[in-house]
Formats: C-alpha cells, sequence, structure tokens
C-alpha cells in the first residue's frame, strides 16, 4: 500500500513538473501595432505572495555613481549604442546603468517622460504573440518566470517601458522587442528614485 501511494505522489509530481512553465524574454509588445495590450493605469490587485527567487543577475559595479556635470538634473538619458541608461538626481548624483535595448527595427528615440510604475508587475502577452505561441496564458503572474521582473516603469502613456529581466545575460545587446531591461537590483534602486513625470530622453 505505502509502494502504491509512492508510486502515486511520484506520478503527480512528474505530472506537474511538466506543465510548469517558465516563459522567455518576451516583450511588452511585438510589433508597434501591439502597445496597448496593458493599461498602467488598471487598478490590479497586488501579488500575494510573490515568490522571492534566487536572483540570477551578475551584481554591477558600485563605481557607477558619480558627480554630474551637466545641467540636465532629474532626467533619464538612454544611450541606445552604449546600452547604457543615465539617470541623473535633481541633487546632480549620477547612477550609470547597463540596459538591454531594442532590436533592430525595434527601436524608438525621442523624449517622453515617466507615467507610472508597478512593483511586481503582471505581464500581459498580445493577442498576436498569443497566435503565434499558444501556450502563452492571458496573464503571467509576478515571479522568477515573468519576463518584466521585479518592476516596471511605464514610459509614454504605456507605449514603452523601463523594466527587469528573466534573461539578464540579454543586458549589453540589442534584444527587447524595444523597451529597455535592467538587472533586477538596478531596476529596483531607479525604481525609488525616480517619480512619474520624469523625463526620459532616447538617443541613439
Amino acid at each position: 500500500m505505502r509502494l502504491l501511494a509512492f508510486l502515486a505522489a511520484a506520478l503527480l509530481l512528474t505530472v506537474f513538473n511538466a506543465q510548469a512553465q517558465v516563459y522567455g524574454p518576451y516583450d511588452d509588445y511585438d510589433d508597434y501595432g501591439g502597445y496597448y495590450y496593458d493599461d498602467p493605469y488598471s487598478p490590479y490587485p497586488p501579488p500575494s505572495p510573490y515568490y522571492q527567487a534566487t536572483p540570477r543577475y551578475q551584481a554591477p559595479s558600485r563605481e557607477r555613481r558619480q558627480r554630474s556635470t551637466q545641467s540636465a538634473r532629474g532626467m533619464i538619458v538612454i544611450a541606445t549604442r552604449e546600452h547604457t541608461l543615465v539617470y541623473t538626481t535633481t541633487w546632480g548624483e549620477q547612477f550609470a546603468y547597463p540596459i538591454a535595448v531594442g532590436r533592430e527595427g525595434k527601436q524608438w528615440y525621442g523624449s517622453t517622460r515617466v507615467v507610472s510604475k508597478r512593483a511586481h508587475p503582471e505581464w500581459r502577452p498580445t493577442a498576436s504573440m498569443r497566435q503565434k505561441n499558444p501556450k502563452l496564458p492571458a496573464v503571467v503572474r509576478p515571479g522568477p518566470s515573468n519576463p518584466l521582473g521585479t518592476r516596471a516603469i511605464y514610459l509614454a502613456d504605456g507605449l514603452l517601458r523601463i523594466h527587469g529581466t528573466n534573461d539578464p545575460s540579454s543586458i549589453g545587446t540589442n534584444a527587447s522587442s524595444g523597451c529597455f531591461r535592467m538587472y533586477r537590483e538596478d531596476v529596483e534602486e531607479l525604481y525609488e528614485m525616480v517619480q512619474p513625470g520624469t523625463q526620459v530622453i532616447v538617443q541613439r
């Protein structure tokens, strides 16, 4: 009897593991017609509980802070070619972070602003993403498989995001569908400093 119970438990565990999904680092949209799948103003319920996985990022250098010699204070500047995001505080301190940027043909340049922020965001694949990959769910809850990581900073009324990632190896490359990925520690630090209304300049 104990042997049968053990075999049944092993079978259930095997089935559960086979159904477990870890979703790849899809980004916020897959083409320029798919921006609005996730309204940054919608009142999502707070996630409960959030699974705290061991972070897989490489800890960035703490040498990134330096005094600003520029006058653009309280602003985020993204240098696409350098894969770098620089935030200058209102008191003149700079924080430079490595990022992943959009693939060729998916990059955007110009001036925008932070419109909202969300800790432990949900990820909602677009309809076209789900057509290409029917295994994708309508919503991916916060956790280690979420492609947005632990923080999302929404830009330009939801058009673009600065966010974490479940693929830290992509940082420093042209990997996304237009958004800007950061290491977990970095995006959590930036999230605490920037506020809605912060100007964002995206350069080539």
